[in-house]
């Protein structure tokens, strides 16, 4: 607990473009928290090495998604939004945690095999251990609170079993988080695939719609969209592409989906995928021109950047001394 907040963490990967997909079902969501909760947002820098990236993109899209948490309205000032890898605490503590995490609970963690398979040719160590480096990532700060989605739910789960390991042995040094079940995000699927979550490692970029895309391939990428069979703008089961288009432009427009539904009863798919287009082209020039703007103020930027890995490292640092001296090692006087 900070300042009488209860703790919340949580932090995307510095790898590619986001999707609309990761504004509307997290990003958005994050920006009132800070009101409840002392949040700490991290650029996941490190977890992004388990598949080999290109040094130039690699660090430019980094500094990118720290312009975008703030450009999307993440205050610096009542948020802490850090770069992972400049805070050391984060890799010192894995190591600590991995001695304390058993190979059997790490083969049973879903996103471990299905990476593996989609890169068999880099099945390296760090895909394996990432789920002690995220433990670490969370045990760091204390954190009360981690929103999850059903793909991070196990990595949680292990994040508190490895804590009350520790803790069963030297006392309560982590905290244990619960997750956190706030407003929930919503859930964005393929454009040409609606049956999987839009991704930003699509290898269909038709299916994806990116935060930075420029109207005209909005527009391209929306009328392209899968549908179903009828004409009918509806919310089905059994109309999964209608029924995610109107998922989108529901939270675009800031409406429910009955309101979009009577709005669009009689009106046919072309007309209706106009719609979502201009609904989410709306939505995110704002936004673009918001990161525009950031990315120009260079000063400005290390300066909060400097500001934030400092708040960071000192929280980290805390628990990690902490965690040190209950080992028995050797202390600096």
């Amino acid at each position: 607990m900070i300042n009488d907040k209860k703790v919340l963490y949580s932090g995307m990967q510095a790898t590619g473009n986001l999707t609309l997909g990761n504004y509307l079902g997290a990003l958005k969501n994050w920006l009132t928290l800070n009101e409840e909760y002392e949040c700490f947002w991290g650029v996941m820098d490190l977890h992004s090495l388990t598949v080999r990236q290109v040094p130039s993109e690699f660090r430019k899209n980094a500094r990118n998604l720290l312009i975008l948490y703030i450009a999307a309205g993440l205050d610096p000032k009542k948020n802490c939004i850090y770069f992972q890898s400049h805070v050391s605490a984060h890799a010192e503590l894995a190591w600590l945690l991995n001695c304390f995490t058993y190979v059997g609970e790490l083969n049973r963690m879903t996103q471990y095999k299905e990476k593996a398979a989609k890169h068999a040719d880099n099945v390296n160590a760090g895909l394996f251990t990432y789920p002690v480096l995220m433990a670490a990532d969370i045990l760091l700060y204390q954190a009360d609170y981690v929103p999850v989605g059903k793909d991070q739910k196990q990595h949680l789960e292990i994040t508190r079993d490895i804590a009350e390991r520790f803790n069963a042995i030297y006392g309560d040094v982590f905290t244990i988080p619960e997750p956190y079940f706030g407003k929930g995000g919503t859930k964005i699927m393929s454009l040409q695939n609606p049956e999987q979550k839009m991704s930003k490692s699509d290898e269909n970029v038709n299916g994806s719609i990116y935060l930075m895309d420029d109207p005209d391939t909005i527009l391209r990428k929306c009328k392209r969209a899968v549908t179903d069979s009828g004409s009918e703008v509806c919310y089905r089961e059994d109309k999964p592409g209608v029924s995610n288009l109107l998922e989108i432009y529901a939270s675009c427009a800031g409406k429910s989906i009955e309101e979009a539904e009577k709005e669009f009863a009689g009106v046919g798919y072309g007309e209706f995928k106009t719609a979502v287009a201009e609904a989410v082209i709306a939505v995110l020039k704002p936004l673009q021109d918001e990161c525009s703007r950031l990315q120009k103020e260079k000063d400005y930027i290390d300066a909060l950047i400097k500001e934030n890995d400092e708040k960071a490292a000192y929280f980290a640092n805390k628990t990690l001394r902490k965690a040190k001296k209950k080992l028995g090692l050797t202390e600096v006087r």
